[in-house]
């Protein structure tokens, strides 16, 4: 095995299936024997679930754009110093469930910041660390958000109370993205059954570690 990890980012609109993609990967990991770690975004440590606790509060509906982009930023710092790196350092695969293209398509563009603004408060605080793969995963939001609100998602928070067109922005702003970074992002087509978008991305993911493995 190699002796430096495998960083893969899973990304997407609300309701699009990332949480429970990322738990067949993390079988499929465990099936294999390869050493992995998941962890999310904003969160995965102390500090990052206390900010992720701030940001995502419904009672916040007040903040500023610029305020939420610096604290995800924040959170990110401090998750990937003491979380990603180290296990990445100890040659694991670390799955996580969103990490800087969410930023660039929530607040770069969704909030109107502009992606290459938010792109640059994001390369200082990760000192210009990408994943190696992300697998994007595009829905209609009112599908996503018929999903979260039939409770196949998760608990409701701020960003699910925005308008239906800031979602559309939001998609919108991750297929600029997707195009920005063609040879990192794979789209993924997640309106489809649970199954067919699992048996893509394994396949996907099989085909990364096998360069992993050697």
């Amino acid at each position: 095995m190699s002796g430096r990890g495998l960083f893969i980012t899973l990304e997407g609109g609300e309701g699009s299936g990332k949480t429970t993609i990322i738990e067949q990967m993390a079988h499929m990991l465990e099936q294999q024997g390869v050493p992995y770690v998941v962890t999310r975004e904003p969160g995965g440590i102390d500090i990052a679930e206390k900010i992720r606790g701030i940001i995502l509060n419904p009672d916040h509906i007040a903040m500023d754009g610029r305020t939420e982009a610096l604290l995800y930023a924040a959170a990110r710092r401090q998750h990937l110093v003491e979380k990603v790196e180290p296990a990445l350092m100890q040659g694991m695969v670390v799955l996580c469930d969103r990490f800087i293209d969410s930023s660039l398509a929530y607040q770069g563009h969704a909030r109107g910041l502009g992606i290459q603004e938010v792109l640059g408060i994001n390369n200082f605080a990760t000192n210009g660390r990408f994943p190696d793969h992300t697998f994007y995963m595009d829905i209609e939001p009112e599908v996503g958000l018929a999903r979260i609100a039939a409770g196949q998602g998760r608990e409701i928070n701020r960003l699910d109370l925005e308008s239906v067109q800031f979602h559309h922005k939001v998609r919108e702003g991750y297929l600029i993205v997707a195009g920005m970074y063609p040879e990192r992002i794979t789209t993924i087509d997640a309106s489809r059954s649970q199954e067919e978008v699992a048996g893509e991305i394994n396949s996907c993911l099989s085909a990364l570690l096998k360069d992993f493995l050697i």
